[in-house]
């Protein structure tokens, strides 16, 4: 079983940065994504940015630019660094593993972000 764990949000000042991270743990297949979501209320949750077992990476057009995946020393982890914070990159952030070898993916419980005018 997989499980992952974040850490991080909270509120900051529109223009302000905030980084939040995730760890996973239990049986970590090697050929993974990484990857961060955002629901704001109201809205679908959508796809921020990802990160592969190799290092590439994507981005949402409304963050590129201001926002940065990584992945943590331990390959298991991967960050979000968000500058250039606005409004509207208020929602709740979900980390998410996927196997795509496999066919699976797991999701974290989600943390608050929360951007101030």
């Amino acid at each position: 079983q997989v499980q992952l764990v974040e850490s991080g949000g909270g509120l900051v000042q529109a223009g302000g940065s905030l980084s939040i991270s995730c760890a996973a743990s239990g049986t970590i297949v090697s050929s993974n994504v990484m990857s961060w979501h955002r629901q704001a209320p109201g809205k679908q949750r959508e796809l921020v940015a990802s990160i592969t077992s190799v290092g590439s990476t994507n981005y949402a057009d409304s963050v590129k630019g201001r926002f940065t995946i990584s992945r943590g020393n331990a390959k298991s982890t991967v960050l979000l660094q968000m500058n250039s914070l606005k409004p509207e990159d208020t929602a709740v952030y979900y980390c998410n593993l996927r196997f795509p070898l496999v066919g699976r993916d797991y999701w974290g419980q989600g943390t608050q972000v929360t951007v101030s005018s």
